[in-house]
């Protein structure tokens, strides 16, 4: 285990978190800091767009742009929020939250140039449906037009860590930890009635996940956010001093107090940044794979909502969870994880408030592992575009393999006694390797998001002058 916390510690040590920050800050920077300057043109045309019947511009594409964000979003919020989090504090203390914070600020540019360059390189299969992510752009961006040659093999290592997720699972371990525990009812019990929705959920494969995503992740975005609003005004006058821990214990770290053990800052930094990136996957590459089928007219237009997601997901509902955990003083009882969470909202709303938690765990988990089934196959379905016989035999078995791996952690962790935070160390590790191969490649790629954005800007902002000519997709070249 000794071994485990030292390779963690060196993936997700200074290199792989100076170069996050260092991207995030360069596109920030060449874009003159889009992601503030534009940020009411971002929310209007996203946020606002939500209540209307948008199903997005263009004929190209599978969903429609809120669709393929709620399932991104499905997909991010969930265990990194609920148990994630508190896993930072927990280890981190109140510092980590800053951290959160920063590497969320800066998440959204990359989030918004990785969706763009999704858009931008995406293909079309037979059947004349578009999908894209980081292998289609490793694939086009690199290997054909700088003529890279072990793109291959960047791709495919790649696609080696975002599936040895699909092994090394936390959403159906932390649902059934927290409805289990508040429900008294046996955890292998709660993982079974678990998969079983998921199999409901995926049988109709991406069409079918977005229109359920659609619906149940803005109500228990909602829902959550409210509840935890809630309890932050019932502990108002506690917000200033709880604000100012996070800021100083920050850059000093955090002594030990109850039941907590202290904080060096190092770590305070380290599990911030990890637990931001686990939470709204800025950098991993994940979510571009499903924006990449939104019907859009404009690259640039989806990547307005991947800045949206990291927005809702990590500055909205990671920080009310952080500051609910703060301010009830709930980080100092040494529990970590979702059970440090429902304790908390234990602590203001009784166990009634304990059982509404649970059950939106279980729905956050659930969007979670059905959103992250999308991710899979769309990788699948490039591995073997060229061979569509074989394609549909693999992913009609992988749809019923899927929830498997879950229900296998869970069994590890029940029978095997393995701690909640020796599988957080699992989760770090198989979203260091692919976040660090996809930064680096949308780097090398930078040129040709600045150029789209540009674009945008002369469309849609007024600013600088339209090229009629202008190729706003790949395959239009």
């Amino acid at each position: 285990m000794h071994i485990l916390e030292m390779v963690v510690g060196w993936l997700w040590g200074l290199p792989l978190i100076i170069t996050i920050l260092g991207t995030g800050i360069y596109f920030s920077i060449r874009s003159n800091f889009f992601q503030f300057s534009h940020f009411k043109h971002i929310m209007k045309n996203t946020f606002g767009k939500i209540s209307s019947k948008n199903k997005g511009e263009g004929d190209k594409g599978i969903l429609s742009p809120f669709e393929a964000v709620s399932t991104a979003i499905g997909g991010s919020i969930g265990v990194g929020n609920i148990g994630g989090v508190a896993t930072a504090i927990a280890a981190g203390g109140p510092g980590a939250v800053f951290w959160i914070w920063v590497a969320a600020l800066f998440g959204m540019m990359i989030k918004m140039v990785e969706v763009t360059l999704a858009v931008y390189y995406r293909s079309k299969d037979d059947e004349g449906n578009p999908y894209g992510g980081p292998t289609y752009y490793m694939e086009k961006g690199l290997g054909e037009e700088r003529n890279i040659k072990i793109w291959p093999v960047i791709a495919v290592l790649f696609g080696l860590g975002i599936f040895s997720t699909f092994f090394i699972t936390m959403q159906n371990y932390t649902v059934s930890e927290a409805v289990g525990n508040t429900f008294n009812i046996p955890i292998l019990a709660v993982s079974i009635v678990y998969i079983i929705f998921i199999y409901i959920i995926i049988n109709n494969g991406i069409p079918g996940l977005g229109k359920i995503a659609s619906r149940i992740v803005p109500f228990m975005t909602m829902f959550y956010l409210l509840a935890g609003i809630f309890i932050i005004f019932k502990n108002i006058a506690y917000l200033p001093s709880g604000l100012a821990e996070i800021f100083q214990s920050a850059f000093t770290g955090t002594a030990a107090v109850g039941g907590f053990a202290g904080a060096a800052v190092a770590k305070t930094i380290q599990m911030g940044m990890a637990r931001s990136v686990y939470s709204n996957e800025a950098g991993w590459g994940t979510s571009p794979m499903i924006h990449s089928t939104a019907r859009t007219d404009h690259p640039v237009k989806q990547g307005l909502w991947g800045a949206f997601e990291v927005f809702v997901d990590t500055i909205l509902v990671c920080t009310i969870t952080a500051l609910v955990i703060v301010l009830t003083g709930a980080w100092k009882t040494g529990a970590s994880g979702a059970t440090l969470t429902l304790t908390a909202f234990e602590m203001e709303i009784g166990s009634i408030g304990r059982y509404i938690i649970a059950i939106s765990v279980f729905l956050f988990g659930l969007t979670t592992t059905t959103g992250w089934y999308a991710y899979y196959e769309i990788l699948l379905r490039h591995l073997m575009k060229n061979k569509k016989a074989l394609r549909d035999k693999i992913l009609k078995f992988f749809r019923l393999f899927y929830p498997v791996p879950g229900i296998i952690m869970v069994l590890i962790a029940v029978f095997g006694e393995l701690p909640g935070t020796t599988l957080w160390l699992f989760a770090d590790l198989t979203s260091a390797i692919p976040t660090f191969l996809n930064v680096i490649t949308i780097l090398i790629l930078s040129p040709v998001f600045f150029r789209l954005l540009k674009d945008y800007k002369s469309r849609y902002l007024g600013i600088g002058e339209i090229d009629p000519n202008a190729k706003l997709f790949y395959e239009e070249e």
